[in-house]
């Protein structure tokens, strides 16, 4: 009979059938049962859901044979609340039959964060760290200070508030910033007739800073290097406040720069 093995070529037979038994096992496995089991080959595209409300996508998504899952929640408040702002896979690719599409949506409530210190710091420091706080930056005042361009004073909704305090996500932060300039209002100095080493050792002595120095012709034989003229001019009542620019002119040629 067939499964007799009484011979070399009988168990090479009885080795053959069952090679071929699990090749046809293995082939009807893995392209005919597995296959009718999942859909192999069936695919739909995903469809667009970012910009739906969540009462929307499941029975959306069911039409197109789809399921979703919310996989998470963040908040801006230039989009409406329950909005889906993400989703995985991204629309066009290509899934299975009842694959879970996974979003992410927006936040009804602003969660509430610490509202960093921004006082004492340039302004450029405090937009940046604004935006990287997911906050956004409000009105900018300009007050007579002389740190220039420094946050003085740090405000939300009006009210100033300490580094810290909780705030929700997504404020906006108003800051308030000195020009450099003070509110300290004295006499113009008057300079004229004075060297111009004197006069500009005074101005900046004063917290005025140095503008344009011309050197002209002396008008009435002053001597080389006196300062002949100065803008603004010191006459009585004349105001100047902290870090204005004063500018001069001096009798003279311009001095030739010094070799190092």
């Amino acid at each position: 009979m067939f499964f007799k093995a009484n011979t070399l070529g009988d168990v090479i037979k009885h080795i053959a059938v069952i090679i071929i038994i699990i090749a046809l096992m293995l082939f009807f496995f893995f392209f005919v049962y597995l296959p009718a089991t999942t859909n192999h080959g069936e695919t739909i595209t995903v469809p667009k859901v970012e910009g739906m409300k969540l009462n929307e996508i499941e029975d959306f998504l069911e039409e197109h044979s789809l399921q979703f899952y919310v996989s998470d929640s963040s908040y801006s408040s230039e989009k409406e609340p329950f909005t889906v702002t993400k989703q995985d896979p991204q629309p066009g690719a290509k899934v299975k039959v009842d694959r879970k599409i996974y979003v992410t949506y927006n936040m009804k409530t602003a969660p509430m964060i610490k509202m960093p210190k921004l006082v004492e710091l340039s302004l450029k420091n405090a937009q940046m760290i604004l935006k990287t706080s997911d906050l956004q930056v409000g009105k900018i005042e300009y007050v007579p200070d002389l740190a220039q361009n420094a946050v003085l004073k740090q405000l939300v909704k009006g009210k100033e508030i300490a580094a810290g305090a909780p705030i929700p996500k997504g404020s906006a932060v108003d800051l308030v910033v000195g020009d450099g300039l003070g509110n300290a209002e004295f006499q113009v100095p008057n300079v004229v007739g004075m060297p111009a080493d004197e006069a500009t050792t005074l101005l900046v002595g004063a917290g005025l800073q140095m503008g344009a120095v011309q050197y002209i012709t002396a008008p009435n034989g002053e001597p080389e290097g006196t300062v002949v003229r100065q803008r603004p001019i010191a006459a009585p009542g004349a105001k100047i406040r902290v870090g204005e620019l004063v500018d001069i002119w001096v009798a003279g040629s311009n001095p030739a720069p010094a070799i190092e």
